[in-house]
């Protein structure tokens, strides 16, 4: 059953712990009758720039996904060459290319330390930075209103190590605005559009390590900061970067999404992919490892609360972010993703389909 079979089954993801409609379904009656059913979209990051040149990565992305989020043209570095400049041509062609073949776009992202265009380390005021932060997600979000349903307001904002008092990222929002740059970035979104479901999107919870194990306790912290304050939020994105040599802390995966989940707050899988810099070099051996690191993955989370899509970022190994940090050194090429270099199908999309599937 290829994506024009189950794309209405699989529209069908619901905020589950709230009672609402998925963001994903909107008002569409076919896809609300689709919610009864169940099912879990699956979508992958996109490339725009090889839509339109490379027919094979363009037919997998429609055969596959239901959901598509750009892997560029939403960060600042994309949108905001200068200061009072925008330039949204990839995102409104993603955007349109969704809309043709019956899919839905996220938005990624609104509030990142990374990919910042060099002009905004010339802000240098409190004040100054809350009013381009503000000004970009009013221009943002309000060109996109009720059109992308949902947006990683927030990306990546726990420290890389976290530490008593010291628990967010340093990026220019946390030097001039503090921790209420998180509050003020998710309230702009909710006023700019009320219907979108407002994420905050992180990685490196799932294993058994101290790091994650503090990652995580960081990440609830602010989670139970935010909703005692009524802030507008409503999903946890797990990015999912898996490294394939890790086992899964499938007991302390399932326990951070039940308190998820009793914060009425959605799970969602963002950008699963599975590093395998350190396995084995047969291909059949290496992509059995990582199907299986994936499914320990998928069930610690899916045992708990149903997510409410599963996304990886990028779908064919011919185009991975992998190889730029976690290249191989016996010199073969990276399979991180559900489709090889070819386009041909692995056993972690089998893996994939087994949970998307399983919630129809």
């Amino acid at each position: 059953m290829r994506r024009r079979d189950f794309v209405l089954g699989a529209l069908g993801a619901g905020l589950a712990s709230s009672g609402a409609l998925d963001p994903f379904v909107g008002s569409n009656p076919t896809a609300k009758a689709a919610y009864e059913k169940r099912g879990i979209p699956y979508g992958a990051a996109v490339r725009t720039d090889l839509l339109d040149t490379e027919f094979d990565y363009k037919a997998a992305i429609v055969d596959h996904c239901q959901l598509v989020v750009g892997e560029g043209g939403l960060k600042w570095f994309d949108l905001r060459p200068s200061r009072d400049q925008f330039v949204f041509d990839q995102p409104d062609r993603l955007i349109d290319f969704a809309d043709q073949n019956g899919m839905q776009m996220r938005g990624h992202t609104l509030a990142w330390y990374g990919a910042m265009p060099e002009w905004t380390q010339t802000i240098a005021s409190t004040a100054e930075a809350e009013r381009e932060l503000v000004r970009h997600i009013t221009t943002v979000v309000g060109r996109y209103r009720g059109r992308i349903p949902s947006w990683d307001v927030v990306n990546e904002a726990i420290a890389e190590r976290p530490k008593s008092g010291a628990t967010i990222r340093d990026s220019i929002w946390q030097k001039l605005l503090g921790k209420r740059y998180i509050e003020l970035a998710l309230r702009t979104a909710a006023d700019v559009d009320p219907s979108a479901q407002l994420v905050i999107n992180d990685y490196n919870i799932e294993n058994p390590t101290r790091q994650c194990r503090d990652r995580r306790q960081a990440l609830l912290d602010l989670l139970r900061d935010l909703k005692d304050r009524d802030v507008p939020l409503h999903a946890v994105g797990i990015q999912g970067h898996l490294p394939g040599d890790i086992e899964i802390d499938k007991e302390g995966l399932s326990k951070f999404v039940e308190e998820v989940k009793g914060m009425q707050l959605e799970v969602l899988v963002t950008e699963l992919d599975v590093i395998d810099n350190k396995l084995p070099a047969r291909e059949y051996d290496r992509d059995q490892i990582v199907a299986a690191r994936a499914r320990d993955f998928l069930k610690a989370i899916s045992d708990v609360a149903r997510p409410g899509a599963i996304l990886t970022w990028g779908i064919t190994d011919r185009y991975t972010w992998v190889p730029m940090w976690f290249k191989r050194d016996d010199g073969k090429p990276n399979r991180p993703l559900p489709l090889d270099a070819g386009c041909r199908p692995k056993a972690l999309m089998k893996v994939i389909d087994e949970f998307t599937r399983a919630a129809e």
